[in-house]
C-alpha cells in the first residue's frame, strides 16, 4: 500500500535520511541506490503545508494572512525563514541549479533544464 509524504514525514520526524529504492507504480520496475531528496522535501511537513497555501494564494500575503490568522510581519518572517533553507536558484546554460543546505538530511545540489 502506498504511503502518504506526510507519514514518511512523520515516521522521520527530523532524522537525516535518504531514498534507496523507488519503485514505478504502473510496472514492476524498481531502481535502486542513495537518491537526495528534492530541496522542498528538506522542508519541516509545515513548512510544506505553508509553502504549498503560499503557491495556491498566487503569493498573496494578504490572503495568507486570513488563512493562517497571522499577521503580516509573521508572514514575512516565516517566507524569510523557509527562504533562508533554500539556497538561491542559479540559471547556468539552460539549466537551473538549487543547492540546499543540510546534505546529511540527504539534501544538495539539484539540476533541472529549462
Amino acid at each position: 500500500m502506498t504511503k502518504t509524504w506526510q507519514q514518511l514525514t512523520r515516521l522521520t520526524a527530523g532524522a537525516p535520511f535518504v531514498i534507496q529504492r523507488v519503485m514505478l507504480k504502473d510496472s514492476d520496475i524498481a531502481i535502486e541506490g542513495d537518491f537526495d531528496l528534492p530541496p522542498l522535501a528538506c522542508l519541516t511537513m509545515e513548512d510544506q503545508f505553508f509553502i504549498t497555501a503560499f503557491m495556491h494564494s498566487h503569493g498573496s500575503i494578504k490572503d495568507m494572512e486570513a488563512l493562517f490568522g497571522i499577521s503580516y510581519p509573521t508572514v514575512k518572517n516565516r517566507l524569510n525563514r523557509i527562504a533562508r533553507q533554500l539556497e538561491a536558484v542559479e540559471v547556468e546554460q539552460g539549466e537551473i541549479s538549487v543547492e540546499v543546505e543540510g546534505k546529511e538530511k540527504g539534501c544538495s545540489r539539484h539540476r533541472f533544464g529549462v
